[in-house]
């Protein structure tokens, strides 16, 4: 199966980037390289983009996307969040842009062996990266109750949580839950008939909650954010693109803290923390995809993207 994945706000991100000749940009989460095409083209002819994925397969498809810029295009296998070691073992000090997209590729989504997909049965794995970590299913059959309560209700901002939960501890104690079908089946037991909202499976929270926590997802985010932040030059720009609330809480709390600089007490007459702005942020409310791209592109619909400028 081919491994492509629709850029979703292609233009706003080029804009906010605002990629240059010259420019190294980091791509934490390159996936199919979309985005990554777009801001070595509009960094011509002598711009350097280095991809990071947890994906071995989107790092194979980004590859071959991306043969054509040749030597001005780098792949890294792993986590963004490792931004800063990578970076030290290239030599860069500095780089001019970074760029997160935090959404589930299409093809993650698409490829039922991946269960990411409460619509395919499929082993419960969700891991971004396979060859390493704990699968969703070990996760559901090995976490004490309370703490699988807690990513539910936490990671997936599900009401019915401790139901769900309950419920997933009698099934595990009869036999494993390792199956998305399994797991499907269980919460909609669990999720009386009256609450299933219309436009949501009733699986949608729980299912983002365990990828969430499997992946380790919003701790790699704040940590990376905050990492690439660090080592922007100044004028770099940050772009992120976000599909739910947890994440673009974090990016806007972040960007907020790094904007304010000094963190003592308004009361207080001398500054000692010694913080100083680093961020100008660019969008005070987050930017949305359009009426034309969400008909195109329906899972364009839940992105927000923020973008901030070192100052």
């Amino acid at each position: 199966m081919a491994y492509y994945h629709l850029p979703v706000m292609p233009e706003e991100v080029i804009r906010f980037l605002a990629p240059k000749s010259g420019g190294i940009y980091v791509d934490g989460t390159v996936g199919g390289a979309g985005h990554a095409a777009l801001i070595l083209e509009a960094s011509s002819p002598d711009g350097m983009l280095i991809g990071f994925d947890r994906d071995k397969e989107a790092l194979t498809a980004a590859e071959e996307r991306l043969l054509p810029f040749g030597l001005r295009a780098r792949l890294e296998h792993g986590n963004f969040a490792g931004i800063a070691e990578v970076l030290a073992e290239l030599g860069i000090e500095r780089i001019d842009g970074i760029l997160l997209d935090l959404g589930v590729s299409s093809p993650q989504l698409d490829r039922a062996e991946r269960g990411f997909s409460f619509q395919k049965g499929a082993p419960l794995d969700m891991r971004m990266d396979r060859s390493s970590g704990a699968t969703a299913a070990e996760l559901l059959n090995t976490l004490p109750e309370r703490e699988l309560a807690r990513i539910i209700r936490d990671y997936g901002e599900e009401r019915w949580a401790k139901r769900i939960t309950a419920f997933i501890v009698r099934a595990r104690e009869e036999s494993p839950v390792e199956t998305t079908m399994q797991l499907v089946e269980i919460v909609k037991a669990a999720v009386p008939r009256g609450a299933w909202e219309e436009r949501l499976h009733p699986a949608t929270r729980t299912f983002q909650a365990l990828r969430i926590a499997v992946n380790d997802e919003l701790a790699s985010l704040e940590k990376g954010l905050d990492l690439g932040v660090r080592m922007l030059s100044q004028g770099g720009r940050v772009v992120v693109i976000a599909f739910h609330s947890l994440e673009d809480r974090i990016v806007k709390n972040s960007f907020r803290r790094l904007a304010h600089g000094c963190t003592c007490p308004r009361d207080f007459p001398y500054c000692v923390c010694g913080n100083k702005p680093m961020l100008r942020v660019l969008t005070g409310k987050p930017v949305m995809a359009g009426e034309t791209e969400i008909e195109v592109n329906p899972r364009s619909r839940s992105a927000r993207l923020r973008s901030a400028e070192r100052i």
